[in-house]
């Protein structure tokens, strides 16, 4: 039984407006996607053009779009950066996602602010600190349990955003310099390497192999969908899908089977406008995920990776029992269709896959049968019938209206009690069929057609006689749902910050490299509220000589624990690296106290 009368926000991603609009019609509460520049997917960008065709189609809805500008800024981008903003605000974008605290120095319009996770949100000293700055909402660490999220919620007064579904880095967010060392590709500039989803060995001190070739930091994908009750009832404001690299079907299916989720809890939740109609059925196993946790949110440590493959390896079909050609046995219960795409593991233990050409009902035969063997576990990664029901699904998103009509005027009424009243200038005739007048009138007010509007109730008095040709009422109703339309976007509620800020103390006196200080205007910042800069953010490669004493990433993955060697379980304190595919060895260091294991840099 949910008793709370907050609304909660359900947030989906986009990389682009086919995304944007497919998230909209599937009931997404809010949006959130990247501008052409400075957002941590740099490959998900969209320009002003789009997103305010988006904002416009959006906004009907009271559906809210959030823009990411969550990169750190260098001091020759701080006037590109403080132009965009003043763009996206005067298009009418309700929030902007940061990360970089150039911002408080900047010359910025009263948009609202959303803290990036890339802040590294970790402690209630420095959300406090957020809200202290007028910062409107808090986006949470994906490794804070449930615990800790209610922490935030009941003593500090500010908008807090939970992932709940989707890709997790294993690092804390805005603390992975791993991409930038490898590579010089920085993912707190939107351009992550995914070093995570790369073949490692654990090795001891001494060189003994303790696992071998396996993706050793590939985190399963989050799945919160279990847990949404417990999020509304903890004062969760937003519940976020990840996503921003995804395609079009993956939002829609996505979006649509936590839209359901949170209306079979309560129709009242619900933070924007407009039904959903629609037969599709979803279904998040069948598009892309590898595998599911809930990493941390009940406190407790389980596996939370799957060390056989970064990839989308779909759900098990069955067992090879015979080969011939490209002809195949299998032993299952599964119906299988043409089309279909199957994923194996093939002598080297890499994830393959092969397509379903035909099927008969003894067997299969497949595109590419030459690495199947007996024994084989097959998989299936694409369901050819759940992407042509998702294809050819229809979405509409529609406002309820009410209209009621008498002998003086014809009222339309939407949401938020907006309303248009059209009074009669003609002098009608009295109908010569009073029935067949009301009858005309209710049917021809409803035909809504084409625009986001549908008559959810029509009420016709009781003592309406008059008649109104069809002509003058498809006249009436055109005008009355475009004063409708004009009427919402004059009513359209912005949240506004107070771009004035008082310069208080930071929670942490002494800043290193970890706080991405990489401008002047964010190290003026942080000297005003009383910080000590150590270290400024450096961009991290292997040229930089200085780097021995960096931490590349910390994480709450432990691989102690994941080879069986908890040091709160076992006395086994032997030192442990990583090797990647290359070589290239890696220390490891273990905060057994807080459960963080730190990767970092050997000597260069």
């Amino acid at each position: 039984m949910i008793t709370t009368d907050k609304k909660i926000e359900l947030l989906a991603p986009a990389k682009n407006k086919e995304c944007a609009f497919a998230a909209i019609n599937a009931g997404a509460d809010a949006v959130y996607l990247g501008a052409e520049s400075f957002g941590a997917r740099k490959k998900a960008g969209n320009s002003i053009e789009d997103i305010k065709e988006i904002v416009e189609y959006a906004h009907k809805f009271l559906v809210k779009i959030y823009v990411t500008v969550n990169t750190i800024i260098f001091d020759n981008e701080l006037d590109d950066v403080e132009k965009l903003i003043w763009q996206l605000y005067e298009i009418g974008v309700d929030a902007v996602i940061f990360q970089d605290f150039s911002f408080f120095e900047m010359n910025l319009p009263p948009i609202a602010l959303h803290a990036s996770t890339q802040c590294n949100n970790d402690s209630l000293d420095k959300i406090k600190f957020l809200k202290q700055l007028n910062v409107e909402r808090v986006v949470l660490p994906r490794e804070f349990s449930l615990k800790e999220i209610k922490n935030v919620t009941e003593n500090v007064d500010i908008e807090t955003e939970v992932f709940i579904h989707g890709a997790l880095c294993v690092s804390y967010s805005g603390q992975c310099y791993f991409s930038n060392y490898i590579g010089g590709r920085s993912a707190n500039r939107g351009e992550c390497a995914q070093p995570c989803r790369r073949k490692y060995s654990l090795v001891d001190d001494k060189g003994n192999v303790l696992l071998e070739k396996q993706y050793l930091l590939s985190m399963k994908d989050n799945n919160l969908s279990a847990h949404l009750k417990e999020l509304i009832c903890a004062g969760v404001t937003s519940l976020k899908i990840e996503g921003r690299l995804k395609d079009k079907e993956y939002v829609t299916n996505v979006v649509s089977y936590y839209r359901q989720a949170i209306d079979s809890i309560s129709k009242t939740l619900k933070a924007s406008e407009g039904e959903i109609i629609t037969s599709f059925v979803p279904n998040p196993d069948k598009t892309f995920n590898r595998g599911y946790t809930n990493f941390y949110f009940d406190g407790k440590r389980k596996k939370f990776i799957n060390p056989l493959t970064p990839k989308f390896m779909g759900e098990k079909i069955g067992t090879v029992k015979f080969v011939k050609g490209k002809s195949v046995v299998i032993d299952s219960k599964h119906n299988l269709n043409p089309g279909d795409r199957l994923a194996y593991f093939d002598r080297n233990s890499d994830l393959t896959g092969t397509t379903v050409k035909t099927v008969n009902k003894t067997a299969i035969e497949v595109l590419d049968a030459s690495s199947i063997k007996q024994g084989t576990v097959l998989y299936r990664n694409y369901d050819s019938l759940f992407y042509k029901s998702l294809n050819s699904a229809e979405f509409k998103r529609k406002i309820p209206v009410k209209i009621f009509a008498d002998n003086k005027k014809i009222v339309i009424k939407s949401f938020d009690n907006n309303q248009i009243s059209y009074e009669y200038k003609e002098d009608f005739e009295t109908a010569n069929n009073i029935e067949k007048a009301k009858d005309t009138i209710a049917k021809q007010l409803a035909k809504l057609g084409d625009t986001e509007f549908f008559a959810k109730e029509t009420v016709i008095d009781e003592a309406f006689n008059l008649f109104i040709p069809v002509s003058k009422l498809n006249e009436i109703r055109r005008e009355a749902v475009k004063q409708l339309v004009l009427k919402s976007k004059e009513n359209y509620k912005f949240q506004r910050r107070d771009t004035k800020i008082e310069y208080k103390d930071y929670p942490i006196k002494s800043l290193d490299y970890s706080f991405n200080i990489s401008n002047t205007k964010a190290k003026d910042f942080y000297e005003k509220c009383g910080c000590n800069i150590k270290q400024l953010g450096k961009q991290w490669a292997p040229e930089h000589t200085e780097c021995s004493n960096i931490t590349l990433m910390k994480t709450k993955h432990c691989l102690r624990d994941f080879a069986g060697i908890c040091l709160k379980k076992s006395k086994d304190t032997r030192k442990l690296f990583l090797i990647d595919e290359y070589g290239k060895k890696y220390p490891l260091n273990f905060d057994c106290k807080k459960c963080i294991m730190k990767i970092e840099i050997t000597d260069i």
